[in-house]
This record gives structure tokens, sequence and C-alpha cells, in this order.
């Protein structure tokens, strides 16, 4: 039995990969409609956009599914934390219902979709628990069950739940959901393939050329002139409105445990910062695993990243304990100024370019919410929800704030990264070890792999000039200001950054 943390992650979903592989786009292209990120929210509307008898082409600068939708946890709720009374404080009861009702019709899109393409993926119908186990936060769950009643949501505010978690008390929303998501997704690209549609993989946008028949200009400097644009890629990879400063990057882990005890199903998520908890059951070769995640942080702070797995592998011995784990990852996820996603037009002035971003960990709901409005937008229709997601608000409270403090938070890290004084030699990294180095006088990042080979590259984000930072759990380099992530050889893992970090090279007496 695996009773130890695999050495490197790898996510349960992509044991095996169920897509095929792409090829990169090679020429200049025309077509109706660009979708940018070939995760759940771009394929979900590349696929809707083809039944309404769009030519669509769909474009991911790297796998298919890899990105934050291939790391998820895969809850389909409409139980996102304790969010509807800050929702109501915030908005108001009338657009607090609004996130409510488009969630449930996101899930409800989903259920129907999975019935009429008879798609295997393990959808099951599950109750969602809010917990908590610190006194403090018994006024917010109770706060957040009056919520409930203030918008006519189903649940109910519990003293027991069905798996003991020490909880002082739980919140309940029945009936939500979880699946596979690639399995998922695997049929509706099979769909969008068969009604025409193109699939390009390794194929990364640089810039969109605007006007009325946009062109989105890839790093080949291949053109695909279109209609309309759709930007389904994280993070913004044409940023026009602002998104670097109105977005910050979290990460969170995930364990596949085989428990020890029965896991009495149930979707659960703990309330009690920074210490959060959330479980669900997964079927991995017909057996019964639990998903255990958790330890969010803000990407590129934080403790040691191996620390956050082993944090929770405490958690989960300690509660349902373990056979084995054969896998672990974790989630990159972006979080908007005021917690509700931006979906609509890139700003006021973009009629023909679109944006979905902003999940806030709830992509699989909000992700299927994107692509049935952008799929309204396109088509001119109505959408209820337009206004709730509109990329152009602006709400002051606390909105306002909080943007100064994130811009405050980016400029601390990179006075902080330029001025750090503690550095290794290159010299002096054992196998599997990652640290800032001076090299030639200069501040570079290295890894020495397990084989003893030295990786090094700058360590200056391309995006605005942070330092990187290395996350030893992933094996990564980590941007703290915007959430850049690269690769140990520099490739770019996840923007807002678009140019890899350069490769340094090492004199040989010095490795």
């Amino acid at each position: 039995m695996n009773t130890q943390l695999p050495i490197y992650p790898e996510p349960y979903w992509r044991d095996p990969n169920p897509f095929q592989s792409y090829f990169r786009l090679k020429g200049d292209s025309q077509t109706d409609v660009v979708v940018i990120g070939a995760g759940i929210a771009g394929i979900t509307t590349a696929y809707l956009l083809s039944k309404e008898g769009k030519k669509v082409i769909l474009l991911d600068a790297g796998k298919v599914g890899n990105g934050t939708t291939g790391h998820t946890t895969a809850k389909i709720t409409a139980q996102h934390d304790v969010i509807y009374d800050e929702l109501i404080q915030h908005f108001g009861s009338a657009k607090a219902e609004d996130y409510y009702q488009a969630n449930m019709k996101a899930k409800k899109f989903i259920e129907d979709t999975i019935q009429q393409l008879a798609i295997d993926c393990d959808f099951k119908q599950e109750d969602a628990y809010l917990y908590t186990i610190e006194d403090a936060n018994m006024e917010k769950l109770e706060k957040e069950a009056k919520a409930y009643e203030t918008l006519g949501i189903k649940g109910a505010y519990v003293d027991k739940l069905p798996l003991d978690l020490g909880q002082k008390a739980g919140l309940i929303m029945p009936n939500q959901a979880q699946f596979h998501p690639l399995r998922y997704l695997r049929s509706l690209l099979d769909q969008f393939i068969a009604s025409g549609g193109q699939v390009f993989e390794n194929t990364t946008v640089v810039d969109v050329e605007e006007g009325q028949s946009p062109a989105v200009i890839t790093r080949d400097q291949h053109r695909i002139h279109c209609k309309q644009v759709v930007i389904c890629s994280h993070f913004p990879c044409y940023d026009k409105g602002g998104y670097f400063a109105r977005l910050h990057a979290d990460r969170s882990y995930v364990l596949a445990i085989k428990p020890e005890k029965s896991y009495p199903g149930g979707m659960y998520l703990s309330i009690d910062n920074p210490a959060t908890r959330s479980l669900r059951e997964v079927t991995i070769h017909g057996e019964q695993y639990v998903l255990v995640g958790g330890q969010s942080h803000k990407t590129g702070k934080g403790v040691c990243t191996m620390e956050h797995y082993e944090i929770l592998e405490k958690f989960a011995k300690d509660t349902l304990g373990i056979k084995e784990y054969p896998y672990r990852w974790s989630a990159q996820d972006l979080i908007t100024l005021d917690k509700v996603p931006y979906i609509g037009r890139l700003t006021a002035k973009h009629e023909n370019i679109f944006v979905a971003t902003g999940f806030r960990k709830w992509g699989m709901s909000h992700s299927t919410v994107s692509a049935l409005l952008i799929t309204d937008l396109i088509m001119e229709r109505d959408n209820p929800y337009e206004a709730l997601y509109d990329p152009s608000r602006f709400q002051a409270d606390p909105s306002l704030r909080t943007l100064i403090v994130e811009n405050l938070d980016v400029a601390g890290s990179l006075v902080a990264g330029k001025v750090g004084l503690t550095f290794k030699e290159p010299a002096d990294l054992n196998p599997d070890e990652g640290a800032i180095v001076m090299v030639g006088g200069e501040k570079c990042g290295a890894y020495r792999d397990v084989d003893g080979a030295l990786h090094v590259v700058d360590a200056t984000c391309t995006h605005l000039g942070c330092e990187v930072e290395w996350n030893h759990g992933d094996r990564t380099w980590d941007c703290p200001c915007h959430g850049s992530r690269y690769s140990t050889d520099g490739e770019v893992i996840e923007g807002p950054a678009e140019k890899p970090l350069a490769p340094v090279t090492v004199e040989s007496g010095e490795q």
C-alpha cells in the first residue's frame, strides 16, 4: 500500500488522460468565433456556439483540460462558501438571488446534458454542507442560514453532519452534485468536433487586433480572423480591462485517499480560514476514495508548499484514516475584488470581445454560467444575469478598499523580491531542490532535478517584474504578485505572463 505522499503532483482526473492530442495551429485561418482556453468554460462555450451554427476555433496554450479544470475537486453546487449574506450586503437581495439561480441553472444544464448525451462521468447528486469547528464562526454560519431564508434557498441549519468532523454546526444545501469533469468535457468536445469545430493545442495567443473583424494573433505570428473572441484562458490573455489589478490568485491542495473508515456521502466545506477543509468521495477503479482539500493561500506566499500537503494528510488520518493515497495535486484560482466572477464583454467598449474569469474556486458551475451567458450575448439574446456578472462593474464597497490593499501587496512583493539577501549557490542544491541563487551577481531561480541536472532561469517574472518564488510541492516557480507560474525550465504554466523566464547559463565550475 502507498502510505507516502506521491513525489510528484498528478490529478486523478488525468490518469489516464481522456483527451487525445491535437495539433498546433500552423497557419492563418478564418472563423466566426475564436474561443481561447480549453477548460470547462471554453469547451462548453465552443460546444454551445457550434450548436447555434457558429464556426468556432478553440485554442489552448497547453493541453486540453490540463489547467484549473483538470485540477478541480469537481463539485457542481451553488453553495459557494458563506457568500449569500455578503452578497445581500453588497449587492442587495435581488442580485444575491440571481447569483443562486444562475448557478442552479448551470447545474441543471450539466445534468440535462449528461442525460441527453448519455455521458458516463460518475455524475451523482449529493447534499452539500458548510460547517465550522470554531465558536467564533458560529455567528457567520447563522447569518448565512438567515440569508438562505431571505432568498428562498432550500437548506437548513443543522447540529450534526453525516460525517463527524468535530463541527459546532452546519448548513445544508440539498441536491447538489459531483462528477468526473474531464469525461464530461470529452463528450462535449467530441460533439463540438463532429459539428465542424476545430481544436488546436500548444497555441499561445499573444495579442488581439480589435475592430469589427478582430484577429487573434499567436506566438508564431499566425492570425485567425473572426467576428467574436471569447477569452476563457483563466487569467485573461488579452488584458485591456486592468484585470491584473482586479484579480488575485490563490492556491489550494488536494489529496485523493482510500479511507479506512466508511465515508457516508455528502460534500463538505469548512468555513474556518485559513484551515479550510473540503471533502467529497470519488470512485477509483471501482473502490471508494475521498478527495481531501484545503490549505488555501495566496500564490507565491505561505509556508513551504509541501507542508500544506502534510497538514492535509494529518487531517485525513485523524478524520478517516488512510489506507493509501495515490494522487495529490494543487489548483490555482482567481478571485475578483467583490468575489463575483467577471463574465461578459471585456470592457464596455468591446462589443465583440468577451471574457470569463475569477471563478473563486467554483469553476464547475460558474464556467457553465459563463458559457450560457456569453452564448446569449453573441446570439444577441437577453440574459437575466448579464448585469450581475458584468466585468465593467465596480462596487466601491468592498472593491475600492480591496483594490488598494491588493496593489499595496503587489508593491510590497516587488520591493521584498528585489532586496532579499538570502541566497544559495547553485553547487549547494541537492537533487530535487530548488532555490533562489546568485549567478554572476544576478538573482536566478535554480532547480536540481532527481538526476542531478541543474535548471537555471532568470527569477524576474516576465509580467510586471516581481521576483518568483520556488514552489517545492509542485516543482514550479510562482509569482506572488499576480499568480504567474513557470516550469523548472521557465515555460509559462499559468498567466498573466506570456513570455517564459529566460534560461541562464552556469559555468561548469559553479554547478
